[in-house]
């Protein structure tokens, strides 16, 4: 029997293999640390007892034995949720019932009249702006005084108001909150590590579109804003891109175990289902590319996580060094057109539907990914995914790592 860090070196070669474009001993399955739809607890346990939520990820990733798994617990307690009053976010739990997930509401705390203002202060503005219009408790932030006054004289007489006092305690219950919900977390790569399985990713980026339509625009806002301040949506956007690359190389420094390190990029905004080819190339593709290329770098593999239909922008993702990134694809994307184009130059993803997975049969799970490897694993540089069902059945789960080893065997 092979020991758990043999296990493991086994494993993250496997996937240094797929990523470098060779054939590996066979393909390799990335999961999320998600329990099928009969095991599922309530969505609502990842807000409320995050050691639960832990020990049933861990057991997820037991039982159903990927090479790799992708399983983020997110540091965002209920308690502290609460206490800020998030006006973009509900939760299940509290404004949601215990199984429904998390739902993201589009707002705009950049209003767009405002840009000129964000761009010549944004620390300003976040802080001033932003954060008054995002959570409701920190409303008081609004009646501070410009940050660059502050260099005469610190606003004390405001900072020990009723109000603000009031902030202080919201931010103090939402930190020590946080700080509990960490001490469960912190560690859990080491965890799994001790059991034989690596994570995916070890961290992560973001595009610098997404970080201006989803934290300030909305979709709204920034659908409009292609048309009447490009200018500014493009000064934003490098501003975004200069603030990740300096994030990129300050983590690079940080030791994490696993060879290559890998960052994923949840790519929300820039599919074909937003984005016209012409807009991709000029709002998308320029920052983020800046951004890819400094992970590459400093040794870090890129996972982009290219949600929605990517089949129009694969010819621009094959711009990117060969062999240095992974194409998370979801099953919107024409797999046989994204082996022919990137093929033999980046590593692809290639994920079953939702759908099938929550709705389907074994057999049909089994089918759907023969076709997926016969298609994207021929001569190498392919991974195979769950996709990223929310409830899965239990059965499906079990096809898709018993297909990999069926059919995926070089």
């Amino acid at each position: 029997m092979k020991t758990p860090d043999e296990l493991y070196e086994e494993r993250e070669k496997r996937l240094r293999d797929a990523i470098e474009l060779k054939e590996p001993d066979r393909v390799p399955v990335m999961m999320g640390g998600g329990g099928s739809k009969e095991g599922r607890l309530p969505a609502s346990l990842s807000f409320y007892n995050i050691a639960a939520f832990k020990a049933a990820t861990i057991k997820s990733i037991l039982e159903f034995e990927p090479d790799v798994y992708w399983a983020a617990l997110f540091d965002n307690p209920g308690i502290a949720l609460e206490a800020l009053d998030p006006k973009r976010t509900k939760w299940p739990g509290y404004s949601l019932p215990d199984d429904i997930p998390t739902q993201h509401i589009e707002t705009e705390s950049l209003l767009e009249d405002e840009y000129d203002l964000f761009l010549s202060d944004p620390s300003d503005f976040i802080l001033r702006y932003h954060l008054p219009r995002v959570y409701g408790s920190l409303g008081p932030l609004a009646k501070l005084p410009p940050i660059r006054t502050w260099a005469m004289g610190l606003p004390t007489a405001a900072l020990v108001s009723p109000e603000f006092l009031k902030v202080a305690e919201v931010v103090s219950i939402a930190g020590k909150a946080m700080l509990k919900s960490r001490e469960v977390t912190r560690g859990f790569d080491d965890e799994m590590a001790a059991h034989g399985f690596p994570p995916f990713s070890h961290g992560g980026s973001m595009a610098p579109f997404d970080q201006v339509a989803n934290t300030f625009r909305g979709l709204n806002g920034i659908s409009r804003d292609i048309h009447r301040r490009p200018e500014k949506l493009l000064q934003a956007c490098d501003l975004f891109a200069n603030w990740n690359i300096q994030g990129i190389k300050a983590m690079a420094g940080i030791k994490r175990r696993g060879n290559p390190r890998r960052g994923i990029l949840p790519l929300t905004r820039g599919s074909d289902n937003f984005l016209s080819p012409a807009q991709f190339k000029t709002f998308y593709w320029p920052g983020l590319k800046k951004v890819l290329l400094a992970m590459i770098e400093v040794g870090t593999v890129p996972i982009l996580f290219c949600e929605g239909n990517w089949t129009s922008r694969l010819e621009t993702l094959g711009e990117l060094p060969k062999g240095k990134y992974v194409c998370h694809l979801q099953h919107f994307t024409d797999i046989a057109r994204a082996k022919s184009i990137l093929g033999g130059h980046a590593c692809i993803v290639g994920s079953v539907s939702p759908s099938l997975m929550e709705l389907g049969s074994a057999d049909e799970v089994d089918q759907y990914c023969r076709k997926l490897i016969e298609v994207g694993g021929k001569g190498g540089g392919f991974i195979l995914s769950r996709g990223e069902s929310y409830a899965p059945k239990y059965q499906n789960i079990k096809a898709v790592s018993a297909a990999a080893r069926k059919y995926g065997t070089y």
